[in-house]
């Protein structure tokens, strides 16, 4: 018995290894296994709408497909990379989404399930923009643009992502520990499960008097990263490119 997650895969086309051994785990015995597979979000680079008729977003669907018809349920948590994927595409690739912010019982423990940008608040500057992008308004906005002009919108986003990025401290970046404790007091758990930092690790404190855990997932920039949980461990391993 395992249930599998992953995060920050960040799929795009200038890294085709990445994709492939996203496909190939997909494909493996361990996922055909599993009891289920979650995606915490930031999927791909960048999600420019379910109607993208590009190869990348048909390939994901594919494979994710493949694995719940298999018999493995495929969760999906939205993140800052693909906030505006919705139902039409989550029905073609086989997807349950999740908002985020989640309670999930795994094998008797509750566990909050998170992307975990909402957590990062010394991050001022980051939480407006995130604030902004979320509305309906601003979606329907941009979802209203031809493809052409969101591709290049979705390409000056990266371009400023990656000088925000470059010129914030990264201890701001962080998730902030009163946020953290908030969020899982809010939830009712004591296990916390999360990505978007990039900083793979499990991180066990004391919330309240009692003994809390918050695991973060890793990325897949350099290679693949994922969480086996099972009833009695929770296990964090890199995937090596084949």
């Amino acid at each position: 018995m395992a249930t599998l997650f992953i995060a920050d895969l960040h799929l795009d086309d200038s890294r085709p290894h990445i994709t492939q051994l996203f496909e190939d785990f997909l494909a493996s015995e361990e996922a055909r296994a599993a009891d289920a597979l979650y995606i915490l979000g930031d999927l791909v680079e960048a999600w420019i709408g379910d109607d993208d008729d590009a190869e990348l977003p048909a390939r994901i669907a594919r494979a994710t497909r493949t694995l719940r018809d298999s018999g493995v349920p495929v969760y999906f948590m939205v993140g800052n990379r693909d906030f505006l994927l919705g139902q039409a595409f989550a029905q073609r690739a086989g997807l349950s989404l999740l908002d985020d912010g989640t309670v999930h019982t795994l094998y008797g423990r509750p566990t909050l399930l998170m992307h975990g940008d909402v957590l990062c608040t010394d991050d001022v500057a980051y939480q407006a923009v995130r604030q902004q992008v979320r509305t309906p308004a601003w979606q329907a906005q941009v979802l209203a643009m031809p493809l052409p002009a969101r591709r290049a919108f979705a390409a000056k986003a990266r371009e400023d992502s990656r000088a925000h990025t470059g010129s914030t401290m990264e201890t701001i970046m962080d998730v902030n520990g009163d946020a953290v404790a908030q969020a899982m007091r809010q939830a009712g758990v004591m296990r916390l499960i999360h990505g978007h930092t990039h900083r793979p690790a499990t991180h066990r404190f004391e919330l309240d008097g009692q003994p809390a855990e918050r695991i973060v997932l890793g990325d897949w920039y350099e290679h693949g990263s994922v969480l086996r949980v099972t009833p009695d461990s929770a296990e964090l391993r890199g995937l090596a490119l084949g």
